[in-house]
């Protein structure tokens, strides 16, 4: 009976071609299989088979395997593990691991490599893309196993640069799942003469040998800049929604959609993939763009799930694009469904949600538990918190929320200043699930102002539990379709640390007039353009918004914070359309700090600024409704007892 023997794996393992590799000892240099492999396959099937590897060069190749190399190494791996598990006593079957001569093994040693193999059968890293933002490198990537893997950034030195090493390594700075398709995990800048080329990779073992940038092979190494991207994309029934930086269409306004087109793929572009299908824009406003989904994906809505697509420039309206063709945008964005997202919790038969909250986070893990609390005790039933590149305790105080049966979902949205698209992506998402969302941030609180008095008695009477989804619910069968309330700014009061019981107890002085509004909408009215000022959306024609009386409800916007929580402000803000506070621009909006500069120095007296009412209403009703009434705690104090 003839033996195939077939070489095990090289002396150096590459994971992918675009991301880690992992070595083996190189000691061990060749193992050989014996397997009667003529009981598994035919003479005319291994034709059939080398044929078909012949006419499909796979990317391997570029690894230095063969793709029939890879499928026997794995099927050793795998049979190597398989037998330590389940010894087969039988002797009809039994494989024989030939050791070359040159590498006598003992089974100490034997026990290092199945360790080792078993530790290392991960799904291989692969680097999709890159974002180069100001602060760091986004790095899109598929088959991490969870947040917790390890990971390093590994940076090569620029061509033609001499430097001291040939690779630098750093510690991930941190790892989201984005969606269904990938992950992303956030690198620091390159060192100087190093490439933002940043690869990744799981850290070898100690006894492993990692030889200058050997394990180094990237299809793919291209940056985007994140100065013009398509960067997400979303299915809208019979339309696709392309979310774009870098257009600079102007802000609170509709724009002509014959400018653009949509350009979906055809499979991978590191296997020759193209932007195959075009199709017109229909609607065009800031950074959102809305084309007609090509006739093969409307007929089949299901083959859009995971396809990158972009948007083109029309030579017509842009003169650096050549008139026979479009400017392609460099992409990142792959189409998925709002719908992917939904929580495990809502189920179809449950009908929708009166009332959720969406919201946009960057380092606010201090604040999101009293936020929701509160507002859950009004009649908030879901929250969508899309994380803006937190590094606090963000995502672990979100877990905790759910274990205690509050409704709150995580959405990592890594595209900085991008506050407006978010809200409009959010929108979308929650259409299927709510019937009015409210958009605001975590310092923002909803109020009832002006309680009555009990008839033949001095006690007040509140507002009650779930008076907020009570009032929303009065409108939905009306032509309101977005309800907006005023914003009371409140300044520090006095504090010089931080409120013990919470912002809503602490601070109870503000500012005597309100500074704009905020909204509560009703998604399935929305303007097809998504278009928002953050502030509030347009509507569909036949709809209007209600602003809301100050004697029915108001937003406390505790705004300008103890200088410890304001201060974090300077780093960078959210929304497109507003300065950064370190810019020296529009230095006297209303959207800045009054009298503050552009660097995060404390100002004089600083406590004592912004005040000029004091007004203890909210204080008095979160004391009287939500306090225990034995302990005297609040429900976001108890929980962190």
């Amino acid at each position: 009976m003839k033996l195939a023997k077939t070489p095990l794996c090289r002396h150096q393992i590459y994971s992918d071609s675009s991301a880690s590799s992992q070595n083996f000892p190189s000691k061990f240099s060749v193992l050989y299989l014996k397997l009667p492999f003529h009981q598994f396959m035919d003479s005319e099937q291994r034709r059939k088979r080398k044929r078909s590897l012949r006419a499909s060069p796979s990317p391997i190749s570029h690894c230095g395997f063969s793709a029939r190399s890879l499928i026997l190494c794995l099927s050793f791996i795998f049979l190597i593990l398989l037998l330590h598990r389940f010894p087969i006593g039988t002797a009809s079957f039994r494989p024989v691991v030939i050791v070359s001569t040159l590498s006598l093994l003992s089974s100490s040693t034997s026990n290092s490599i199945r360790d080792y193999v078993s530790s290392r059968l991960l799904l291989p890293l692969r680097v999709e893309d890159r974002v180069l933002f100001p602060d760091h490198v986004l790095l899109m990537v598929s088959h991490i196993n969870d947040r917790s893997e390890v990971l390093e950034c590994v940076y090569c030195k620029d061509i033609g640069v001499e430097a001291a090493n040939k690779l630098i390594v750093r510690p991930v700075s941190s790892v989201d799942e984005l969606d269904e398709l990938r992950w992303v995990a956030r690198c620091p800048l390159p060192p100087q003469n190093y490439s933002a080329e940043v690869n990744l990779r799981r850290p070898p073992r100690k006894e492993s040998i990692v030889d200058g940038d050997e394990w180094l092979r990237r299809v793919h190494p291209t940056v985007h800049s994140w100065e013009m991207m398509a960067y997400a994309a979303a299915l809208d029934r019979d339309s696709a929604v392309v979310f774009v930086k870098g257009l600079n269409l102007r802000p609170d306004r509709e724009s002509d959609p014959r400018q653009f087109s949509c350009h979906f793929g055809t499979g991978d572009r590191e296997r020759g993939g193209k932007f195959a299908l075009t199709t017109r824009a229909f609607s065009a406003a800031q950074e959102v763009i809305r084309c007609s989904l090509p006739r093969s994906i409307r007929m089949n809505p299901s083959k859009a799930h995971g396809i990158r697509v972009t948007v083109g420039l029309n030579s017509h309206f842009h003169a650096n694009a050549r008139a026979s063709n479009h400017v392609l945008v460099p992409s990142v964005a792959k189409m998925s469904s709002p719908k992917s997202y939904n929580s495990y919790k809502h189920k179809k038969n449950q009908g929708k949600y009166q009332l959720c909250v969406c919201t946009m986070v960057w380092n606010q893990a201090s604040s999101l538990r009293e936020w929701i609390m509160y507002h859950a005790w009004l009649g908030v039933e879901r929250w969508f918190i899309y994380d803006n590149n937190s590094d606090d305790r963000t995502k672990e105080v979100i877990q905790e929320l759910e274990l205690e049966d509050y409704n709150v979902t995580r959405h990592t949205w890594p595209w900085i200043k991008t506050q407006e698209a978010g809200f409009s992506h959010c929108a979308l998402r929650a259409r299927d699930e709510c019937n009015w969302v409210g958009f605001m941030d975590v310092d923002e609180f909803f109020y009832f102002p002006f309680p009555t008095h009990r008839r033949g008695s001095n006690k007040l009477i509140f507002r009650g539990q779930n008076s907020l989804r009570t009032l929303v619910a009065n409108f939905s069968s009306t032509t309101i379709g977005e309800i907006r309330t005023a914003c009371h700014s409140y300044g520090p009061s006095g504090l010089n640390s931080l409120p013990s019981q919470g912002v809503t107890v602490g601070y109870t002085c503000r500012l005597q007039s309100p500074e704009r509004h905020k909204s509560i909408v009703r998604p399935d009215v929305l303007d097809r353009t998504l278009l928002n000022v953050v502030h509030h959306f347009r509507l569909r024609k036949g709809f209007k918004y209600l602003n809301l009386p100050q004697s029915t409800g108001v937003i406390n916007h505790y705004k300008y914070q103890v200088w410890e929580a304001f201060r974090a402000k300077f780093f960078r803000r959210v929304a497109t359309y507003v300065a950064d506070w370190q810019e020296k621009e529009n230095e006297g909006s209303k959207d800045r700090a009054p009298g503050l500069g552009t660097e995060a120095i404390e100002p004089p007296k600083w406590p004592l600024q912004f005040c000029e009412v004091w007004d203890t209403g909210l204080r008095d009703f979160v004391l009287a409704n939500l306090a225990d009434p034995t302990t005297g705690l609040l429900p976001w104090e108890r929980s962190l007892l």
